[in-house]
């Protein structure tokens, strides 16, 4: 079983006392969620050749495991189902140990480049199916076996952490990517203006890293 928490004097213990020290969140940032792919989000992940999957085991242990290949190796098969190739790894399997017991997954995919990152909540399994091994095949070898992951919340989040980092340097974001004006006017139905909300982010994000 997992270890107790720190004891610490100063812990914050009740929404409450959370929600007094950080106020009221945006207003942009409870509207950008969606409980489906639009065709931006399918965008941003198929410009992705990296993501983050975070699963729980049956004991209630967290594990975060990097998946990555070229843009788009996990694939967008409906507004509402991804499949994320089980590409050669070191046999822990402790992403798919945890699936087996708890389906609940999150995504977190990145692209160099880009401050924005796009984040994906929903439910695993892990499937042999042939064809989708098949179609995800890479330089003739299939993975043993596919996560087929059916899409319950998508938001972007924005980009202070990775200016904050300087994760890509000198790297240029591609051309092609949506962005994150382009998210948010999407899944909103238009309620707020893309162009406009990209144009101000430049001052708003500097002004707002700390």
């Amino acid at each position: 079983m997992p270890e107790a928490p720190l004891t610490d004097p100063h812990a914050v213990t009740s929404l409450e006392a959370l929600e007094a020290l950080y106020g009221p969140p945006n207003h942009n940032s409870v509207v950008k969620v969606r409980r489906d792919l639009d065709a931006p989000s399918a965008a941003f992940i198929a410009g992705s050749p990296f993501c983050i999957l975070s699963t729980r085991n049956a004991d209630g242990r967290v594990h975060g495991t990097p998946r990555g290949d070229g843009p788009g190796f996990v694939q967008v098969l409906s507004p509402t189902e991804l499949v994320l190739p089980d590409r050669r790894g070191n046999n822990r399997l402790d992403a798919l140990r945890d699936i087996v017991s708890d389906p609940n997954v999150a995504l977190l995919f990145l692209v160099p480049g880009s401050g924005e990152t796009l984040r994906v909540g929903g439910k695993a399994v892990i499937s042999t199916d042939p064809a989708l091994r098949a179609r995800l095949a890479h330089q003739g070898k299939e993975p043993a076996t596919v996560l087929r992951i059916r899409v319950e919340e998508v938001f972007f989040q924005c980009a202070r952490a990775l200016l904050r980092s300087k994760l890509w340097g000198e790297a240029k974001r591609p051309a092609t990517l949506p962005t994150a004006g382009d998210l948010l006017q999407s899944a909103t139905g238009g309620a707020v203006d893309g162009k406009a909300y990209d144009a101000e982010a430049p001052v708003r994000l500097s002004t707002s890293l700390y």
